[in-house]
């Protein structure tokens, strides 16, 4: 893979992996339960949400630096996607190993298997000198950061409002913010005001405690959720086979997802974020963000790996993402 140059501190986005994972995918046709199993093949990839969503964006040619925490025993893997995909690497090192998250592939039965592990354990004190060392990689990208990506969950024992407070200090150096975490993270952060969110149908649900069965109650749950956070510009709810609902203050869209032969599912969430934030920078309007976003994940869902086709057929992807707007005809603009 061609290595691309990018100059110091030129990203304009900064995503925030707290608790990446190196992903052993294993791919295991028509898995048995309690039984012996053979593998066909297995791959070893560096991930964890904001790494895919970093790695995602670098392969459509966007300028990116991720911040977070690598353990330094297995870090090799990080630093060559790094290096590969020209990502700045501006992540903090600690003492052994970056956690390991399994994902047992059936292609079978088009399904996946996660087994994820904890992130690592550390103490108070450690964990707001790691926060103050996230501001200082924020200050430092301030000048030409115009989004910064904040998902993922938190590692174990790292407070509730971390993205919270992640977000206010984005948005006191003039960058936007793209959430996508779920629980009591997510709820904190909301009252931070995020400029956009991504959760999924199920996380949505949970933070507002009731079910989301419909495409309408999905929609006025989105509709919700821009009321109570003023400010907030964009409410993407992915939902999986049933493509995802994007709502601005003045829109409502329903992506249908494209018709692809998945190889793996693990990391497609990512690609919408990627997605989302790509048609951020590029200033398109909600129909058109809404069919790269959707095209992103489709994309995503042919490879293993966190990992996109040249941007050319990303494009031609989205052309093709089949729109509706509630109570009209479908179309694609």
């Amino acid at each position: 893979m061609k290595t691309i140059q990018h100059t110091p501190a030129d990203a304009a986005v900064l995503c925030v992996a707290l608790n990446p994972a190196i992903d052993l995918t294993i791919e295991v046709s028509d898995l048995r339960i309690g039984e012996v199993n053979r593998a066909q093949r297995a791959q070893q990839d560096a991930g964890g949400k904001g790494i895919n969503v970093a790695s995602c964006l670098a392969d459509y040619a966007a300028k990116v630096a991720v911040t977070g925490q690598l353990g330094r025993d297995n870090a090799a893997l990080f630093e060559s996607l790094f290096n590969d995909k020209g990502i700045d690497n501006r992540c903090l090192y600690l003492d052994g190993h970056t956690r390991v998250n399994t994902k047992i592939v059936d292609p079978a039965k088009g399904e996946t298997t996660d087994i994820n592990l904890p992130g690592p354990s550390q103490t108070k004190a450690q964990i707001n000198a790691h926060l103050e060392r996230l501001a200082d990689v924020m200050n430092t990208l301030a000048s030409t950061v115009r989004w910064v990506v904040l998902s993922g969950s938190l590692p174990p024992g790292w407070p509730a409002d971390t993205y919270a407070t992640l977000t206010r200090h984005a948005h006191a150096l003039g960058s936007q913010v793209m959430l996508d975490t779920s629980g009591q993270p997510f709820g904190e952060a909301l009252k931070a005001g995020p400029d956009v969110v991504k959760p999924n149908r199920d996380e949505l649900a949970e933070h507002l405690g009731r079910p989301l069965g419909s495409m309408e109650e999905t929609i006025e749950a989105g509709r919700q959720l821009l009321t109570e956070c003023p400010g907030m510009g964009l409410v993407a709810i992915s939902m999986g086979h049933d493509g995802a609902v994007f709502v601005s203050p003045s829109q409502v869209v329903v992506a249908h997802p494209l018709d692809v032969e998945p190889i793996s599912s693990v990391g497609a969430g990512d690609a919408m974020v990627a997605g989302i934030v790509a048609a951020q920078l590029d200033g398109l309007p909600l129909d058109r963000g809404a069919q790269l976003a959707t095209a992103f994940a489709a994309a995503k869902l042919t490879r293993l790996g966190p990992h996109l086709p040249a941007p050319e057929i990303v494009r031609a992807l989205a052309a093709t993402v089949r729109l509706d707007r509630p109570g009209g005809p479908d179309y694609t603009p």
